[in-house]
């Protein structure tokens, strides 16, 4: 996170400057690319499932303009985590409505785990194949940090907290009544918890659910390697 940075130097501590130019170009990267492919999972799963509204918005775009929210691409840079504009979704048009809402929620958490594997494909390939300089040290570094933030967003968004993707997983299988409690209190529920992730009280849980999906996505990206003998 860009922030342990900022207040490692406040502190007068030193950094890996070639590490934090790494992360930032990984995280603009990913704001660029990724974000518009986790809202354009959404509307695209939604217009499977027969929802046209992201299509008919203009939604259905790998354009950053389109998805890109300046507050959460700078939350993404700062803390690790961070969040695009939403695709619209209208239930109304689903046959199942809490099913496929449901659906549609995951594909942007699976997006940016896809992702993260073709970039953990990458890092092997690259740590394998590569001589070793300064140059590929660098796009390790990138590639590992890509890998991570991916997984970041996927973990953050899988949190069953309104508004995040987690949420309508959850509410799929939810009574009605205690749904309409679960959103009566969202506003107050997300502040507090971006409060509890700012000053770290959720950083075990989260880091330990970050560390579980990187363990699977590197294992899954070793495995071509493994069958070729190369690893």
């Amino acid at each position: 996170m860009l922030v342990n940075a900022i207040m490692t130097l406040f502190q007068g501590g030193s950094i890996d400057i070639w590490s934090v130019i790494a992360y930032i170009l990984s995280v603009l990267f990913i704001i660029v690319l990724i974000l518009p492919l986790h809202e354009f999972a959404h509307g695209f799963i939604a217009n499977k499932l027969g929802d046209p509204t992201a299509k008919l918005e203009g939604r259905l775009t790998f354009n950053p303009i389109a998805s890109v929210d300046p507050m959460g691409a700078l939350w993404l840079l700062l803390f690790g985590f961070g969040w695009a504009k939403p695709v619209p979704v209208d239930s109304r048009y689903f046959k199942k409505p809490r099913r496929d809402m449901a659906l549609v929620a995951l594909a942007g958490p699976v997006s940016n785990l896809l992702a993260s594997l073709v970039g953990g494909i990458l890092l092997v390939c690259a740590v394998l194949y590569l001589p070793a300089n300064n140059f590929v040290s660098f796009l390790t570094m990138f590639l590992q940090y890509y890998v991570i933030v991916n997984i970041s967003i996927a973990v953050f968004n899988l949190i069953p907290l309104p508004p995040l993707d987690g949420s309508r997983v959850v509410a799929a299988f939810l009574p009605q009544r205690v749904l309409n409690y679960y959103y009566r209190y969202q506003n107050i529920i997300v502040m507090v918890f971006f409060i509890l992730m700012i000053t770290g009280v959720l950083s075990g849980p989260f880091g330990a659910a970050q560390n579980f999906f990187y363990d699977i996505i590197m294992t899954v990206a070793q495995l071509p390697f493994k069958l070729f003998g190369a690893l």
